[in-house]
Order: structure tokens, then sequence, then C-alpha cells
């Protein structure tokens, strides 16, 4: 397992002193709020405060004191240590954990997963045998998640209607 998880992106500046606006990739943009450490680019960065408007928040660290030290850290990945992260709920999972499963429908794999994009809908993409494969996990699509056995087991039927190959 990863020993950090890709919790947001930022996205600017935001005034003058050092905030940042951010694109939270949790479940909900007030998770943002558990979390006092984070890392960009390899450095830790303590949460001095913490804003949420909509799906973005806003982000006060520390070592960032003006808005020429935030705009250093413009559309940078922001991670936080895997145990520092709570347990997901059942039925959820953190994306890192995903990667490498092997999708399997009827007892055939379909592909290893290589990406999941956030949505309201999640799209999972795969690498079929060198060719990219993509589909949404939409009801009764997955079956089952194992991730101590990586594999995701998915309806072949529902897989085949919402599939696609790029």
């Amino acid at each position: 397992m990863d020993e950090f998880l890709l919790i947001a992106t930022v996205l600017r500046p935001q005034g003058v002193r050092g905030e940042i606006k951010i694109k939270p990739l949790t479940d909900r943009p007030e998770d943002i709020r558990g979390f006092k450490r984070i890392y960009i680019d390899g450095k830790a960065r303590d949460v001095l405060s913490v804003r949420v408007s909509g799906e973005f928040a806003y982000l006060t660290l520390s070592g960032v004191a003006d808005r020429n030290a935030a705009e250093l850290l413009r559309s940078k990945e922001i991670f936080v240590s895997r145990r520092d992260a709570p347990k997901p709920e059942d039925g959820r999972y953190y994306i890192a954990d995903l990667i490498g499963c092997a999708v399997l429908a009827d007892g055939k794999e379909m592909g290893k997963v290589t990406d999941v994009i956030p949505a309201k809908t999640d799209v999972y993409v795969l690498d079929a045998g060198g060719r990219e494969r993509v589909f949404a996990a939409a009801d009764g699509v997955i079956l089952d998640i194992d991730i101590p056995s990586k594999t995701i087991t998915v309806d072949k039927k529902r897989f085949e209607e919402c599939a696609l190959y790029y």
C-alpha cells in the first residue's frame, strides 16, 4: 500500500496572505478539515486554518506567508500520510488501494485498474491487454471489491453495457 494518499490539488492563491484555494478529491470537501499535516512536493506543512465553500476548500499553511509563496504551489498535488487518514467507511475505498486491482467478470480478467476518475459515478480506467478501457461504477456493475486479494468482481452484462475502449 502507498504510504501517502492524494487528497487535493492546489488551484491558485487566494488573497494576499498566503491562503490557497484547493479542489478536494475526497468524498466531501469538509473532509479536508480532518487533516492537520499535509505534504506538497514531499515537504510537510502544518495546516493552520481551513474553510470550505461549496466544492472547494481554502487552506492557510505553515511556511506560506504571502501570495508569492502561495503562487509557487499552484497546480501542485496535496498528499497526506496514510497513518493520518481515517479508515474508509464500509464499502468505501481509497483510490490508491484500487490501483493495480484485477477486474474479473465470470472468472476472466478484463484488465487491471490504472486510474479511478472521481465523479458522481466514479469512472475506472483499465489496462486491458495494452488497450485502455473505461467503465462507470454504475449500479449493479461492481459486485465485490477485495483489497487484500487486489480483485474487483463485476457483473459481466452490466460491465459490457457501460465499458468503452479508447
